[in-house]
């Protein structure tokens, strides 16, 4: 249990950092006089080399463990914050974005298995439950640290603030000999597979379907906040106040997400929430008040709070015993791939069209996730193969 408080220590400061520079980012090229497009290229630059490097991080971390994937993000992490604070240049946006994003997902895809290794199986969904609130800790901390910073400080000292949480997080893991690499016992190392044999799974490639659904919801509200808040006017601070309002609702939905899912199963609370944040969606560009911003996030942030931990779950529990870390960067090389593409495209369409169409496309893709998962739902199953085998599962859908 000590580990897995290490390991959210870590994330509360590795995912704060991230989550509140991807902000920074975006408001910084604003001041430097990017366009939306622009700062569509510009945000999808976070998730180009890990499209590339999730399946590769994933065996990466089936063979080291989570210490040294971990320092490699933090380590990443905190050079590309710094790289603005010295050169505080667009083009310089552009080469931080990358190598945050390269480093990132060694962390990101090692954390993830990490946490669900530790334990029991029937504590799997527990333990990515604590592990999300943590995350939606940071969405809150993140953001609105930032948007603070940005309005009391400027942008360059914002960088510098940002840069001292991943410092911290590498001094925790190099100090912490708890999280140091254990070997996999002979039966369960990885073997020279590939990664299509992985898509042949079909309950695994069905949660991989939903998630790429459930991020394009998240990458609408993250990209386009900040830009749809500064064409109504909102401030720095305001915009921040928003985006903590979201992360506020992902916390608290995900503190009862164990006991829904114990109630239910994790496919029926998957879909059920997919289908709520499609309805948010739907509404989200209608709205221009500040309150009324306020409330539509949290309503939104309810209804993405559940997805990443059932996701994770999903996968790690869908996945071959020997290869979940394999699994898992194969869900992150779906995320990136999401990351990568979605908001290049938003960009270039909230340009020409405005704010409305791509969050209505948003809420379609999240409608279809939700209808994806019904139908595993309705199947009364918790289908897994050999990572994490479900004893009480009754059934595999095909």
């Amino acid at each position: 249990m000590r580990s897995l408080w290490l390991v959210m220590l870590v994330a509360l400061m590795n995912h704060s950092a991230f989550k509140g520079s991807k902000v920074l980012m975006s408001l910084f090229a604003i001041d430097l006089g990017a366009s939306p497009a622009t700062i569509g290229v510009l945000y999808a630059m976070y998730s180009v080399f890990p499209v590339l490097l999730s399946v590769y991080a994933g065996k990466f971390s089936d063979r080291n463990g989570f210490r040294r994937p971990a320092l490699i993000g933090s380590c990443g992490l905190l050079a590309s914050l710094l790289m603005p604070f010295f050169r505080p240049d667009l083009a310089v946006l552009f080469v931080a974005a990358a190598l945050a994003g390269m480093c990132h997902i060694f962390y990101v895809v090692a954390i993830q298995h990490f946490i669900g290794s530790i334990g029991e199986i029937v504590d799997r969904t527990r333990n990515y439950s604590l592990f999300a609130i943590c995350i939606g800790v940071t969405s809150l901390v993140g953001p609105m640290v930032t948007g603070f910073s940005i309005d009391g400080f400027g942008h360059r000292a914002t960088y510098l603030l940002l840069a001292g949480l991943p410092a911290v997080a590498g001094t925790v893991l190099l100090l912490s000999g708890s999280l140091r690499f254990r070997p996999l016992p002979p039966e369960r190392a990885p073997g020279r597979r590939r990664v299509i044999d992985l898509l042949g799974n079909a309950p695994l490639r069905r949660v991989l379907i939903a998630t790429a659904f459930l991020e394009t919801g998240m990458e609408a509200f993250s990209f386009l906040m900040p830009i749809y808040g500064h064409s109504i006017g909102l401030s720095a601070s305001q915009i921040g106040i928003v985006m903590g309002t979201f992360a506020l609702a992902l916390m608290t939905v995900r503190t009862v997400m164990t006991t829904l899912v114990r109630r239910s199963s994790e496919e029926r609370v998957f879909s059920l929430s997919l289908g709520l944040a499609s309805a948010a969606c739907i509404g989200f560009p209608l709205v221009s008040s500040f309150a009324l911003l306020l409330a539509t996030s949290f309503v939104l942030g309810l209804g993405l709070g559940c997805g990443a931990p059932l996701s994770m779950t999903l996968s790690y529990n869908r996945a071959p015993a020997a290869r979940t870390g394999e699994a898992i960067g194969l869900r992150q090389m779906v995320n990136k791939g999401i990351e990568t593409t979605v908001p290049v495209i938003f960009g270039f369409v909230s340009t020409a069209f405005g704010a409305m169409p791509v969050y209505w496309l948003g809420a379609l893709m999240l409608a279809c996730g939700g209808w994806l998962m019904h139908g595993d739902a309705r199947r009364k199953t918790v289908p897994v193969t050999g990572g994490g085998m479900d004893q009480s599962s009754k059934g595999r859908p095909t």
